[in-house]
């Protein structure tokens, strides 16, 4: 009796497996009573489903399309990186780089010495293409102007000058000016320099230096350094192309908007709480009838003849006015902007503009203005003032601080404030004598607001949308009455 050896068993394929796994989940379906758990007993059919399961939990692979970005966007670097520290070739560079290697490779097969000349002239013009641009880019000088300050939506002027410190004039280069972000609408300036004569800044041939100006529209306000001026040329063959960053560092400063503002009753009606003529333009010069007289002088046409000295007009025979000295205003005023977080961005930008105009105008109307805010204290000089309103920020909430102090209302001078705020319980502790501008979300918590701590202010709710970039909604509420301080803009 012979032994009969088993046949070799078969390992089930894919489809199999999965048509296997299926059958047996239908049949412990159907057999399974209301309330069982899902079990099987079968052991092969239980591998089977942890293979399929491990299947579907594997990572699926990258698309094609992401393959292919991120393939590109490391040629982008690489050709980046070769720009900066080499050179890259340009289109007639890399035909010229096939045609000398195809010709090389006919010459090697044919030995034909005409082919080998065409090759070793190919390859000599496309050595000289690749070291010329780097040599040429780097003797050059660059020097930038110092920078007069802009406001922000205004014109500023960028001006540079590039001297050529070789012996040989230099042809078609292309000049880059990196802007800072957020500055204007453009990253970068640029500009062709055809020819640049040999010459340095600081001898008799600087009239042979470039000089580029350009002007741009400053978007927003802030401190920023203008430094990275890049310099590109393919010259002399056109083959390679070559760049080089040279850094000439200024400052720019953008100051905030000042809304040119006609009357502001925040300004105009401070101190009539306590003495209403105190600071009432029209009470000072026109009804004065004694005072510091400053100088006597002839009299004019139309000079009011209470003004007349008369014992000094008995003396010399003729009319003498009096000069007395006028004295406008002259109250301290501090305007304080609130830099505690929950500004939203862009009504902190109005609350900024806002604090600029009105500082101006309690200048023009005789007023001592100054500037307080947390991080910087209380500032009086108009220079001073402006640059800390283009730097300004909302304080950033420190995670240590677990009590959540409020350190403005501790620090804030005893003078009479215009407070510019987005918490309406900050109100509450101002001086005596301030005002208050209020931002607010929601119209219904700026109506719930009704002289709080018995001080008259204007209550600014916000609407979302796009944001006037005039200020020209800030500046009518500016300029509206107190008693609309609920009204909307």
């Amino acid at each position: 009796m012979s032994n009969a050896t088993p046949p070799p068993s078969r390992e089930p394929s894919d489809g199999e497996s999965e048509d296997r796994a299926g059958q047996i989940l239908e049949q412990t379906n159907e057999q399974k009573e209301p309330g069982s758990t899902d079990v099987v007993s079968d052991p092969i059919a239980a591998d089977e489903q942890e293979q399929l399961s491990a299947q579907g939990d594997r990572p699926k692979p990258k698309s094609g399309r992401s393959r292919r970005s991120t393939r590109i966007k490391k040629n982008n670097r690489l050709a980046d990186w070769l720009e900066r520290r080499f050179c890259v070739p340009e289109f007639a560079g890399g035909m010229l780089l096939c045609l000398a290697a195809f010709f090389f490779a006919a010459a090697t097969n044919t030995l034909a010495g005409w082919l080998y000349v065409i090759s070793g002239v190919s390859f000599a013009l496309l050595l000289i293409g690749a070291v010329m641009p780097a040599k040429i880019i780097k003797e050059i000088e660059v020097v930038r102007s110092p920078l007069e300050p802009a406001s922000a939506g205004d014109m500023a002027t960028i001006e540079l000058k590039f001297a050529n410190l070789s012996k040989a004039k230099k042809e078609l280069l292309r000049l880059r000016d990196l802007m800072p972000p957020g500055l204007a609408d453009r990253e970068c300036q640029e500009t062709i320099i055809e020819l640049l004569p040999p010459g340095k800044l600081t001898d008799r041939f600087q009239h042979h230096a470039f000089t580029w100006s350009y002007s741009f529209i400053a978007r927003r306000r802030g401190i920023y350094t203008l430094s990275e001026v890049q310099i590109v040329t393919a010259s002399p063959l056109g083959l390679f192309r070559s760049r080089r960053s040279h850094f000439a560092k200024q400052r720019l400063v953008v100051y905030p908007t000042v809304l040119p503002l006609k009357q502001c009753p925040i300004v105009d009606q401070l101190g009539t709480d306590d003495s209403p003529r105190q600071y009432n333009q029209e009470f000072n010069y026109k009804n004065a009838t004694e005072g510091i007289t400053r100088a006597l002088r002839p009299y004019r046409w139309g000079d009011p003849i209470r003004l007349v000295h008369w014992r000094t007009s008995a003396r010399f025979g003729d009319l003498r006015i009096r000069e007395l000295e006028v004295t406008l205003g002259g109250q301290d005023l501090a305007i304080a902007l609130d830099l505690e977080p929950g500004w939203q961005e862009w009504e902190f930008e109005r609350a900024v503009v806002a604090a600029a105009s009105l500082f101006f105008y309690a200048q023009g109307m005789g007023l001592k203005p100054q500037l307080w805010t947390a991080t910087d204290g209380l500032i009086t000089q108009v220079r001073a003032v402006l640059e800390t309103l283009a730097q300004v920020q909302v304080l950033t909430p420190d995670p240590s601080d677990t009590k959540n102090t409020t350190p403005e209302l501790a620090t804030r001078p005893d003078l009479p404030l215009v407070w510019l705020s987005h918490r309406a319980a900050s109100l509450a502790d101002l001086p005596a004598g301030s005002r208050w501008l209020l931002w607010q979300n929601d119209e219904s918590a700026v109506s719930k607001i009704s002289n709080p701590g018995n001080h008259p202010g204007l209550a600014i709710a916000t609407i979302s949308g796009s944001p006037d970039q005039s200020f020209r909604a800030l500046q009518t509420q500016l300029q509206a009455p107190l008693k609309h301080a609920t009204a909307a803009i």
